[in-house]
């Protein structure tokens, strides 16, 4: 056996392509680059990201923080320190806070936030609850009940 015998079997391998080795070799010329133009010459077509004058994507995109988030929760908020001037076992949900008046507007579903003091129990039923907030009614003796 012989170096030249070590041949890969007739047809298992393609030959590579020789391009610009004239016009009987099929790609000479251009070379498969076209006549002219930006995309002919050689080098560089483009930088990564151009887009021929079109002020290009990564310019498109907001440029700080993150990203707003599309469909957003928007919640009717209450502070823990407007819940103090119920009167003691108050069954608080978004109805009887509007009847009280102290929530003038339905934003959504109802979200308890813990800023202030409470010291009476409440048992109060809402869609969300902040962990102070949670752990300040439970402390005054109140319950927390989350509904959907």
């Amino acid at each position: 056996m012989r170096l030249t015998d070590a041949l890969p079997k007739e047809g298992s391998q393609k030959r590579r392509r020789r391009i610009g080795r004239g016009i009987s070799a099929g790609q000479g010329a251009s070379g498969g680059f076209g006549m002219r133009g930006q995309k002919s010459r050689s080098g560089r077509g483009t930088r990564p990201g151009f887009e021929g004058g079109q002020l290009p994507l990564y310019r498109r995109i907001p440029k700080l923080k993150h990203f707003t988030v599309i469909n957003r929760q928007q919640y009717t908020t209450i502070n823990i320190a407007d819940l103090a001037s119920l009167p003691a076992n108050t069954q608080v949900n978004l109805a009887t806070l509007m009847e009280a008046g102290l929530i003038t507007s339905d934003d959504g579903p109802l979200k308890v936030l813990g800023d202030g003091e409470l010291t009476v129990p409440l048992q109060v039923e809402a869609a969300a609850f902040t962990a102070s907030a949670r752990t300040k009614i439970e402390g005054a003796g109140g319950t927390c009940t989350e509904t959907d």
